[in-house]
């Protein structure tokens, strides 16, 4: 097999700067941000004339990263709404492993995080919920029960 991991989920935004707040706040880290364009990148992504900042947010543990991306040229255009419900096609959401959930809730609501309904319980195992943050984009929260 030649897969050797998943490198990271791409997140195309249009306020980098509210969106990187969003990851930090998370728990992430920035581990980097530059402006990609010319011809490697009008090829890579099948666009001309891209100019994009990205940023590239990490998880403490370093294994899992969220690429954040406002593109300058072309234009972002919306593929639907900001607030397209949970079973719309696509991927719908990123899951992250927290601690204490009530703590991560209250300081992403600080951040314009809004639960998409409630955390809930499942059996014994986990306390869970999603959580709509900047651009519509949907996080996972994941507490593991002892």
């Amino acid at each position: 097999m030649s897969l050797k991991r998943m490198d990271n989920v791409l997140i195309n935004v249009e306020d980098l700067e509210a969106a990187i707040a969003f990851f930090t706040e998370l728990g992430m880290e920035l581990e980097g941000q530059t402006t990609v364009e010319g011809p490697w990148a009008d090829r890579t992504v099948g666009l001309e004339g891209v100019r994009a900042d990205i940023a590239m947010m990490r998880t403490p543990d370093g294994h899992g990263r969220v690429e954040l991306s406002q593109f300058h040229t072309p234009p972002a255009v919306r593929a639907e709404p900001a607030n397209a419900p949970a079973n719309a096609l696509g991927i719908r959401r990123i899951m992250f492993a927290v601690e204490d959930i009530d703590d991560v809730v209250a300081r992403l609501r600080a951040h314009g995080g809004e639960l998409v309904d409630e955390i809930a319980q499942y059996e014994d195992f986990y306390r869970l919920c999603f959580m709509r943050g900047p651009e519509g984009i949907i996080i996972g929260l994941a507490e593991q029960l002892s």
